[in-house]
């Protein structure tokens, strides 16, 4: 048996947060769905046996609405037509990028999924000289996306690429430039299609200028796969307001060619400390970005319900971002509480979105590793294991979803009085009756010391967890023997009452 958290002795003495629940009283019902996104790299190609292993856990989670991204660091792992089509001839080329979507969708088992090519390719834009990228596809390279001006202008050829990208993966093929059919013998389902990848930065697009692509890429898709709904935006938020009119604007159905569907818009947080910033210094950081993170997600919530009120919302990149994580190598090792302070953010965020009623909230990512964001990885990038982030996304599928009804929860502490609606707060809580009717408690330590809880009528209660002790290893669970216990230092727990 695992101790829960760091053990009742050493939290011994400390006043109890006391956790009320009104169950009769509904605050709001969760639409929210936990999920990941799964970003393509050299360790994600098969048959690599830290992709087998990391995508045997996606598989098992049994996530709905996972996010697959094919990205710019790796022209050949993410373009298929890397060259122009010219005199009869087209370059369409699959062989490296087929294996990683069948892996990936192996891994989905039919559930739905949320696919996003994000990279253009680079001729298609107007650039001083051709760009070029490494012969080896393993090799990052950070300078393959240059323009900002395509060379058509009426988007025909832009619109052109996607729509035979994805008529590979869902109608067998596709018919190229030239009228040649290319048969691929896929006949997948999308159920979503995201359109490009944090455009407020990519090319440097405004917002107008994004909004007619969206429009041309989405109706261009939408003849060769009428039953895929579309993702919008997937900006890169930031801690700044300055964004935010991008949303009213796109939002607004008359910005946009008649009939252009509105299904989804996506947005993304990291938490992101100083270089000069210790890691005890980590968790008030990563908490106080998150609350900022917080302000501006009502802010694009308000502006859903005031314009477009049937659009969902999607959080589909959230996580943490260390220093110097693009750097070859570590440049400093990361401390094992880093894994548990950035799954304890991503479940508080979950529990807090849903309050706004966001609709999916995806942790970032699945396969990190030097020199690729090492600090965002949900596995041992060595070994596919999975690490104590994916474990507090496999707590949240397995105990939370759409469906949930959320009810008045208070903590107060003995001590100081202090009540729920202080964010502050060590500990936070917030009581569930989930869609099968049962009732349970999710609790995040926002702290690294443990803490002692107190719930009437905890005892005899099934407790599930991950802390740092538990580590890379799935939660645990216990029979709660009494009202009060220990909530670990950076835990996350699920307390399922009788």
């Amino acid at each position: 048996m695992v101790a829960s958290g760091l053990g009742v002795s050493q939290a011994h003495g400390a006043s109890a947060e006391h956790v009320s629940v009104q169950w009769s009283q509904v605050t709001g019902a969760s639409l929210a769905t936990p999920t990941l996104q799964v970003v393509v790299n050299p360790l994600l190609r098969p048959p690599s046996p830290v992709a087998r292993r990391a995508l045997k856990a996606v598989q098992r989670l049994k996530a709905n609405d996972v996010r697959f991204v094919p990205w710019l660091p790796y022209p050949q792992l993410a373009v298929a037509e890397l060259y122009p089509p010219s005199q009869g001839k087209t370059f369409w080329n699959f062989k490296l990028i087929d294996p990683m979507v069948r892996a990936f969708m192996h891994a989905s088992d039919d559930r739905p999924v949320i696919m996003n090519f994000s990279t253009i390719p680079e001729w298609m834009f107007q650039t001083k000289k051709p760009v070029t990228w490494p012969k080896n596809p393993d090799q990052v390279t950070w300078k393959y996306e240059q323009g900002t001006q395509l060379r058509d202008e009426s988007l025909k050829t832009l619109a052109g690429y996607y729509a035979r990208l994805v008529s590979w993966y869902t109608r067998g093929g596709f018919h190229d430039e030239y009228g040649h059919w290319h048969a691929s013998g896929y006949h997948y389902k999308f159920a979503w299609w995201e359109v490009l990848n944090e455009v407020n930065f990519e090319h440097h697009m405004n917002v107008k200028e994004y909004t007619r692509w969206y429009d041309a890429i989405t109706k261009a898709i939408h003849k060769v796969s009428p039953d895929t709904k579309f993702v919008g935006m997937a900006m890169a938020m930031g801690q700044s307001p300055r964004f935010l009119p991008w949303y009213k604007y796109f939002l607004n159905p008359r910005n946009h060619a008649p009939g252009t569907p509105l299904d989804m818009i996506s947005f993304h947080f990291y938490a992101s400390p100083s270089a000069k910033a210790s890691p005890s210094q980590w968790p008030d950081i990563f908490f106080s970005e998150a609350e900022h993170f917080l302000t501006l997600a009502s802010k694009v919530a308000q502006y859903r319900k005031d314009e477009s009120v049937n659009t969902l919302l999607n959080v589909d990149e959230l996580g943490s971002i260390l220093p110097f994580d693009t750097a070859p190598k570590l440049v400093r090792p990361i401390p094992h509480m880093y894994w548990n302070l950035t799954g304890a953010m991503y479940a508080y965020l979950y529990v807090r979105l849903a309050q706004l009623g966001i609709n999916v909230v995806g942790e970032s990512q699945l396969i990190g590793y030097p020199s690729q964001f090492p600090s965002v990885s949900m596995v041992n990038w060595t070994t596919g294991v999975p690490n104590a982030r994916f474990r507090v996304l496999q707590l949240l599928v397995r105990n939370c979803g759409p469906g949930d009804k959320m009810v008045h929860t208070n903590v107060a502490t003995a001590a100081q009085g202090a009540q729920s609606g202080d964010q502050a707060n060590q500990l936070f809580a917030q009581a569930f009756v989930t869609s099968a009717g049962a009732k349970q408690v999710l609790l995040v330590n926002k702290g690294e010391s443990p803490i002692r809880v107190s719930i009437p009528g905890a005892a005899g209660a099934q407790e599930m967890w991950v802390d740092q002790i538990t580590g890379s290893k799935p939660p645990a669970t216990r029979t709660l023997p009494h009202d009060e216990f220990s909530v670990g230092g950076l835990g996350v727990a699920v307390v399922k009452l009788k």
